[in-house]
Order: structure tokens, then sequence, then C-alpha cells
């Protein structure tokens, strides 16, 4: 029960990428004081989801070990929370720059639009990842 509900909490953590496709969204809105917190923000809690993805990976493969899931179904699984994993990191790159060109005053344009693309990947890898958790029979 206890890794359940660590399995659990590593997928709460990870939930901050189902809504960051929509906050990346509202950041060109902001004042420039605000688009600085908001990307340090935004940055924090990037690192915090990754966090949770190591605990994902860490409590997910106990709890495959201790049911009866596919080959197919657990290897679709390890590949999207790897891709989560690696677009979450490669994400926060653009993250820092974006804080520091705001902190400068330069143009973000560039750095926001990868940021929307990572948090747009992520959201649809995540939903996906969470329809497979849901219906393991599937594959």
């Amino acid at each position: 029960m206890i890794m359940y509900l660590l399995h659990i909490i590593g997928a709460l953590a990870m939930g901050f990428y189902l809504i960051l496709p929509f906050v990346v969204g509202k950041i060109r809105t902001l004042s420039t004081a605000a688009q600085e917190g908001a990307f340090a923000s935004l940055r924090s809690l990037n690192r915090i989801a990754q966090y949770g993805l190591v605990i994902q990976l860490l409590t997910g493969g106990y709890l495959m070990t201790k049911g009866e899931y596919s080959y197919l179904w657990m290897g679709v699984v390890v590949v999207l929370l790897l891709a989560i994993a690696a677009i979450g990191g490669i994400m926060g790159k653009p993250l820092r720059l974006a804080a520091e060109a705001v902190k400068s005053n330069r143009d973000v344009s560039a750095e926001q639009s990868k940021i929307r693309t990572f948090s747009t990947l992520l959201a649809v890898f995540l939903l996906i990842m969470v329809y497979l958790m849901v219906n393991n029979q599937v594959i």
C-alpha cells in the first residue's frame, strides 16, 4: 500500500504537465515582472515534476513486478515515461533562458515557442500514459 500511495503522489506531481500548455499560453499577456516570476515558477515546478517522474519510475517498476501486465504494455509505459522525463529535462534550458531574457529585457518568443511545443508534447504523452494506466488491458 505504501508503494501505491507513493505512486499516486508521483502522479500528482506530474499533473503539472497537464496544465502547463495553458499556463505557457497566457504568459505573453503578463507584465515583464510577472513574466519573470512565471518562468521562474515554471522552472521550479518542472523540477518538482521531474522528482515525481523518478518516484513514478521506482514505484511503477515495483508495482509492475507484482501485477500481470503484457510485455508490450510495460514497454510502451516505460518508453512514455522516459520520453516525458527527457522532454521535461530538455525544457529546463528554455525555461532558464526565458527567465534570463525577461530579466534583461530581451525577446523571449523563441524560448516561449520551444516551451509551448515541449509542454504540449508533455501533456499529450501524459494523457496517453494515464489512459494506459486506467485501461491496462488495451495493449
